[in-house]
């Protein structure tokens, strides 16, 4: 199963929403490539918005983690902000921990590159990706 990180937190809730629609769309790219996806924006935003529950990392993270044992890999979408995002900086460390094998995946185009254990991503978007 594949965990899908990407940003969400932002103080204006729409763009919170657009990360959440690119998070769904993304996970869509990758099921219909044959993948298993567990992206915890897609699955948990409407749980958070109906429940009113916090959107913060501080309170995902354990339910995150959960996840991350049932994960063999992780794809990063690099939707503008994920390099600042708090969430998926932890995530990516979460991984490295766990071992696995980290792709970035660059929205628009959906072109995948793998990361190495040492390396420190470039930030490969624009603002207009969010188009």
């Amino acid at each position: 199963m594949i965990y899908l990180a990407s940003p969400y937190s932002h103080p204006d809730s729409d763009m919170r929403h657009r990360r959440f629609l690119l998070a769904c769309r993304a996970a869509a790219r990758l099921m219909h490539q044959g993948h298993h996806v567990f992206s915890p924006i897609a699955h948990t935003h409407p749980i958070a918005e109906a429940g009113e529950l916090p959107k913060g990392w501080d309170w995902w993270e354990a339910f995150d983690r959960a996840f991350f044992e049932i994960c063999d890999s992780m794809v990063v979408l690099t939707l503008p902000g994920w390099e600042e995002s708090r969430g998926v900086q932890a995530e990516i460390a979460i991984a490295r921990e766990l071992g696995l094998p980290i792709t970035l995946m660059v929205w628009p185009t959906g072109g995948t590159r793998l990361l190495q254990p040492a390396e420190n991503p470039p930030c490969h978007n624009t603002d207009t990706d969010l188009q």
